[in-house]
């Protein structure tokens, strides 16, 4: 029996692009201030990375939720990417990145939370269709789960 490549991963959110960028500026992050020295150094360091992982972190989370609860969690990623753009100003203000990492991670954020307007803006758009279908049609099933994620899927898979 020849095994065939397996195209998606068990576990859903790794499979959405944005999961996999949130993943990537985090292990940046981490290289990139591997080097503090200070114990002040050390600390903006630790928040920066916990502030990074918790884009990935919530994305995970809220994808095993229903819509709306999802949503809820791509604001709170966004929220920890805000807090990352504080830190990115923090750390380049004393020293810790070049004027090349700052750039960096301020593009590398400004993606992100684009990223994830459009994966709320469609998680929106899925819900009002399905809202609409629900009050056009006589279906007997008017307990319809949002928990899975399928309508916006396909838009926000890696390749």
């Amino acid at each position: 029996m020849e095994s065939k490549e397996r195209t998606t991963s068990f576990y859903r959110f790794e499979d959405l692009r944005i999961y996999g960028k949130a993943i990537d500026y985090s292990q940046w992050v981490l290289t990139t201030l591997k080097e503090a020295s200070t114990k002040a150094e050390k600390e903006l360091a630790k928040g920066f990375c916990n502030s990074a992982f918790a884009i990935g972190l919530n994305i995970a989370e809220g994808s095993s939720r229903n819509k709306a609860q999802f949503e809820h969690y791509l604001k709170i990623s966004k929220t920890a990417i805000r807090e990352c753009v504080v830190f990115t100003e923090i750390a380049f203000k004393i020293g810790m990145l070049t004027d090349t990492d700052y750039e960096a991670s301020r593009n590398s954020l400004m993606e992100l939370t684009r990223m994830i307007g459009a994966l709320i803006i469609s998680l929106q758009h899925g819900s009002r269709r399905h809202k609409d279908e629900e009050t056009s049609s006589d279906d007997e099933n008017n307990g319809v789960s949002n928990s899975d994620i399928d309508d916006f899927d396909t838009d926000f898979q890696i390749n």
